[in-house]
């Protein structure tokens, strides 16, 4: 039986990216099999390395010099250690990018020019190089040249005014999301972006340049949103835990904490009646359909919020799953490692480290039935591969330079 390989196996990628879209994108890519080559600057590296505590603790409980933000996004890469502002480093970038597939990059628009690191320059050594690029606004229209981070995209790309309580509750006005949504999504369509440019390549015998913008991930992600507005000419607002188009759809509190109820059909919603011991309010005119629910959704969740109330947050959720009607709790962060499905899905995972012992990691949630995710290596020390890359590349004169 011929064994079948990881599906980017054969693609090398060079990673001149740093903080968290870029390297989230790579990171995508090495557990999919790819030789990620991360190319950090020699005094400090990636930034995020510093960006703690929390940092990675040694055998003697002593802090590392490893940072968790930086350990959540660079495993089963390789570090090479190259200054890319001068003249031989950045002679060296273009030696490796003349043996890779794919180099990912997120300076500024411009910025990799002035040491000939652009696509235009790179793809005349290497015509089928797929060069990806990840910026803030792109590179076109009146703010190209202006930085982007993902806060600011937040406000900017609408996400913020449609995240966090009613502006005419307590706590109201605008929510940024609890992790940095927008570099994460950038970096996912970055990953497809390149797959499928690798795909194409393999007909044409191209490369050709990624244009990933920041603002464009980030509004294309905002989905039904967008087409609420779009198909209603009515910008959506803030509606806290409620669903801007489902209705039950939220938080309610119990006798004893919070759940979510997340009905998603009329059949679920007569289920969910039932289990409250109110069929009658599944049958009812004003509320048997989800278009007459959130007609008439003031009404209804004044009366669906007092029953609720009436018993536990685990008694809920025991007798609603019982009938397949989706709810659950709201759980902290050691809650969801404790969960028997994360556990049994096996989230937590544990790589050997060079100063720890160990590290954990996240595991990947690609499920391939017959080539896995690898976990084949630790976030790497800064320039810890750098000898080994340059002899792989047939540069072994320039290991000791």
């Amino acid at each position: 039986m011929t064994q079948r390989h990881s599906p980017l196996h054969d693609i090398k990628v060079l990673d001149l990216s740093r903080v968290l879209a870029g390297p989230w994108c790579t990171q995508n890519l090495a557990d999919m099999g790819a030789d990620v080559i991360k190319v950090e600057r020699p005094n400090g590296g990636d930034d995020t390395r510093g960006w703690g505590p929390p940092f990675l603790k040694d055998a003697d409980g002593a802090d590392t010099s490893e940072a968790a933000y930086y350990l959540s996004t660079n495993r089963n890469k390789r570090s090479i250690a190259i200054d890319i502002a001068s003249q031989e480093g950045a002679d060296l970038v273009r030696e490796m990018a003349k043996r890779c597939d794919v180099l990912v990059e997120n300076f500024k628009v411009g910025g990799l020019k002035k040491y000939g690191l652009d696509y235009e320059s790179l793809r005349k050594i290497n015509p089928s190089l797929i060069y990806c690029s990840i910026t803030g606004f792109g590179h076109s229209g009146p703010l190209a040249h202006l930085p982007g981070y993902d806060f600011m995209i937040q406000g900017m790309g609408g996400l913020m005014s449609i995240t966090g309580e009613r502006d005419d509750l307590p706590g109201g006005g605008p929510q940024k999301a609890g992790v940095a949504v927008t570099d994460l999504f950038t970096g996912m369509y970055a990953a497809l972006a390149i797959v499928g440019a690798v795909r194409e390549r393999d007909s044409s015998g191209q490369g050709q340049h990624i244009d990933m913008s920041l603002l464009d991930c980030h509004v294309a992600m905002l989905a039904n949103q967008n087409l609420n507005y779009m198909t209603s000419g009515v910008a959506p607002k803030r509606a806290g835990n409620a669903h801007q188009n489902v209705v039950p759809y939220q938080v309610f509190a119990s006798s004893d904490g919070h759940l979510i109820v997340a009905i998603g059909n009329d059949s679920q919603y007569r289920a969910y009646c039932d289990v409250l011991g109110r069929p009658d309010l599944g049958a009812h005119a004003d509320y048997a359909t989800n278009s007459q629910r959130l007609k008439n959704r003031v009404a209804l969740i004044k009366l669906l919020e007092a029953i609720m109330l009436t018993r536990t947050r685990d008694e809920w959720i025991e007798s609603l799953q019982r009938v397949g009607v989706p709810c659950g709790p709201i759980n902290t962060l050691d809650q969801v490692f404790e969960n028997p499905q994360v556990q049994a899905r096996e989230i937590w995972k544990t790589m050997p480290h060079p100063l720890a012992g160990s590290v954990p990691t996240t595991a990947s949630p690609i499920r391939y039935s017959e080539t896995p995710v690898q976990y084949r290596m630790a976030p790497p020390l800064l320039g810890q591969h750098t000898r080994e890359i340059l002899e792989e590349l047939g540069l072994a004169d320039r290991a000791d330079s």
